[in-house]
């Protein structure tokens, strides 16, 4: 695809996804997202060709413009949106597939623990909220989501929403998952996350009032020994 054909494209692309968009000339200029992937694909055949250090400042020259880095080496499928953008790394030996969606702050990176194949693959159709890291060589299935902020170190199978740090999964094939004990529920849901300092404050604020009761009981002389709430 020549260059003038791929601006196009990713223009067109953003165009058709983002609400926001107010015509395509504020997408040429204005949109990091869409800049970030087109120096990728530049500094993506460059980095086939051989031509590694061209390569390296294609993608070091995109990081400074755009805040989101790329590896030159990263494979970038058809039709990826990279919304805001700020933030987002994806590391050497990711692959990315076709007409996924990626919020600020994403890490698509590795554990420092694999060799070879470090990063993780990602499926068609994914959506990867803010600020989530997907660490390590495994897969994330086609269709899933993956909730904002979520931490995900194994692999999501296909048509799932995964949330919460380690990420667990929420919901398959369409079916909501029984979470375990004391697990906040979201379907990428990337506002309403509980604020563990308050739930704690709620529980002691309970079992104040429930200790307040039994000697209002005793004062009373009410309160039996094998008495309970």
């Amino acid at each position: 695809m020549g260059i003038i054909k791929l601006i196009k494209n990713e223009i067109h692309l953003t165009f058709e996804r983002d609400p926001a968009a107010r015509s395509k000339a504020q997408i040429f200029f204005l949109y990091p997202g869409v800049k970030a992937i087109i120096y990728h694909r530049i500094a993506h055949k460059l980095h086939g060709m051989g031509r590694y250090f061209l390569a390296d400042w294609v993608s070091m020259h995109a990081r400074k413009v755009t805040g989101i880095e790329i590896h030159p080496a990263a494979q970038i499928g058809k039709n990826v949106f990279i919304d805001h953008g700020m933030g987002v790394v994806i590391g050497e030996t990711a692959v990315v597939g076709d007409n996924c969606t990626i919020y600020q702050g994403v890490t698509l990176g590795g554990t420092g623990k694999d060799k070879g194949k470090r990063h993780p693959t990602i499926g068609n159709n994914v959506t990867i909220g803010s600020g989530a890291k997907i660490l390590g060589p495994f897969t994330v299935g086609d269709n899933s989501k993956v909730a904002a902020n979520a931490v995900v170190l194994n692999e999501i199978p296909p048509n799932s929403t995964c949330v919460g740090v380690p990420a667990h999964i929420v919901k398959r094939e369409g079916v909501k998952i029984a979470p375990a004990k004391h697990v906040y529920v979201a379907d990428l849901d990337q506002i309403h996350f509980p604020d563990p300092v308050s739930m704690d404050l709620c529980s002691l604020r309970n079992s104040i009032e429930r200790l307040y009761r039994k000697v209002e009981n005793i004062e009373c002389g009410d309160y039996k020994e094998d008495e309970t709430d």
